[in-house]
């Protein structure tokens, strides 16, 4: 081989490499522009959706508005600033029972499922009023968090509205040991399941007002609004049975009477005081 050829292959072969290395290095910053370019979309994507994620968790929920709210709705056989007295019972009875309960609190279910039957009697029979104040604390407690106490309320505000009869039963069957939830089970946060148990009682039983009512949320700002006025109220459990401003307790003396007896004896001595 000629030196001349050989010179001119070495040529040719540098040549080529140059070639495929300016073909590999297009191609390399190609690679890199396209991760570049997928990540700042992806790092984009990701800051997108935490500000989505941040505005959700700041936006007002159904409640929030409904606290909010300026105008509420109050339910027949209601009285007081936003409909927040709700007073039961014969006008001709002298005492006034102040009972207060959480729809989802275990110990009202077992206060109701023991002495309920007994209250509505004596609310029957004249013997006293019973003025209800609801709340709602369980749904921001951290073993039950939720809106069930919430949705319960408003339902209770439904139930009312048809008659005081209604509200009573319909209370009733909320805390009755078939359909009352274990605390930290939301199940009072569907409409379905409030429905199913108000079918338990003739007055709800496909009453289609009623139904409306919990699912357009009509009396929503108004259980807000009685759940504020127990959080004013001083009262720190549920259940809590006050008489003339003094608390009715069980033979502990301290809590709520639980048994018909201690109810009894408590009331007893109230009605006297």
């Amino acid at each position: 081989m000629s030196k001349r050829n050989s010179q001119a292959n070495k040529s040719a072969a540098r040549e080529r490499l140059r070639v495929e290395r300016e073909r590999q290095a297009k191609k390399d910053r190609a690679r890199r522009q396209v991760v570049v370019g997928v990540s700042v979309v992806a790092v984009l994507a990701i800051a997108a959706g935490i500000g989505y994620g941040v505005m959700k968790l700041n936006e007002p929920d159904r409640w929030d508005e409904a606290g909010d709210a300026k105008n509420v709705t109050a339910p027949k056989n209601t009285s007081g600033k936003d409909g927040t007295t709700v007073v039961i019972g014969k006008s001709t009875a002298k005492k006034t029972l102040e009972l207060y309960e959480d729809s989802r609190c275990p110990i009202c279910a077992t206060f109701e499922q023991t002495v309920g039957e007994t209250v509505h009697k004596d609310i029957d029979a004249g013997k006293y009023k019973v003025k209800y104040i609801g709340a709602t604390f369980l749904d921001g407690a951290k073993s039950a968090n939720g809106e069930g106490s919430k949705n319960a309320l408003s339902a209770l505000g439904a139930a009312l509205d048809v008659s005081p009869e209604a509200f009573l039963d319909y209370k009733y069957a909320l805390y009755s040991a078939k359909y009352h939830p274990e605390e930290t089970d939301d199940k009072f946060k569907d409409d379905s399941y409030l429905f199913k148990i108000a079918d338990t009682v003739d007055a709800l039983k496909g009453n289609a007002a009623f139904q409306k009512n919990v699912k357009d949320g009509t009396y929503d700002a108004w259980a807000m609004k009685m759940s504020a006025a127990f959080d004013k109220s001083g009262v720190k459990g549920t259940p809590t049975l006050k008489m003339d401003g003094k608390a009715l307790t069980g033979s502990d003396g301290k809590n709520a009477p639980m048994s018909v007896a201690d109810f009894n004896n408590a009331i007893t001595a109230a009605l006297k005081g």
